[in-house]
């Protein structure tokens, strides 16, 4: 039973640093912190829950609520094998609530991120807004695709995508 339980934190603990490494990048350290962390393996789902932060070296996400959805069909058997840092194990990550994504300058806010591992691809939905220095970009929904290193912002319905850009003279 003690052995059942020291895996369980294992899994607990590895696998969600895994999945924001995938989303922030780089080697250092990742620091979680929330008022509450539940696991339900049954379902494949970590659950970081209340004042979520997430930070690696100069990149910080914030949420309400940070899910955490793996593949545990790989590794059946074997309760270790599937705690690994390879990035194939981690299905989506999605964040709610009050999310912002902080990295240097640039800044991204909305209601809703979910990030695919497999396309590689991050989705922020709900009153979104993307923001590097004085420039402002407005949108229903954004859409990051990490390899391509491109975006896309969306209006909806009748709402359109508004930007505020200030040449660099300007800023100076």
């Amino acid at each position: 039973m003690r052995k059942k339980i020291l895996l369980m934190l294992a899994l607990v603990m590895i696998l969600p640093l895994a999945a924001v490494k995938i989303v922030c990048g780089g080697e250092s350290p990742i620091q979680i912190t929330s008022d509450r962390l539940d696991a339900y393996d049954d379902k494949g789902i970590v659950l970081f829950s209340g004042n979520v932060v997430a930070t690696q070296d100069n990149t910080v996400m914030n949420s309400d609520e940070l899910y955490l959805y793996y593949d545990k069909k790989r590794g059946a058997g074997d309760p270790l094998a599937g705690i690994t840092t390879d990035s194939g194990q981690i299905e989506m990550i999605e964040l709610k609530g009050n999310v912002t994504m902080k990295k240097g300058e640039r800044t991204v806010t909305g209601d809703r991120a979910l990030f695919y591992n497999a396309e590689q691809k991050i989705i922020i939905t709900g009153n979104t807004v993307m923001r590097e220095g004085n420039n402002v970009i407005r949108g229903d929904r954004i859409t990051v695709f990490l390899e391509e290193n491109r975006g896309v912002v969306d209006g909806t319905g009748g709402e359109r995508v508004t930007a505020t850009i200030y040449p660099d003279d300007i800023r100076k």
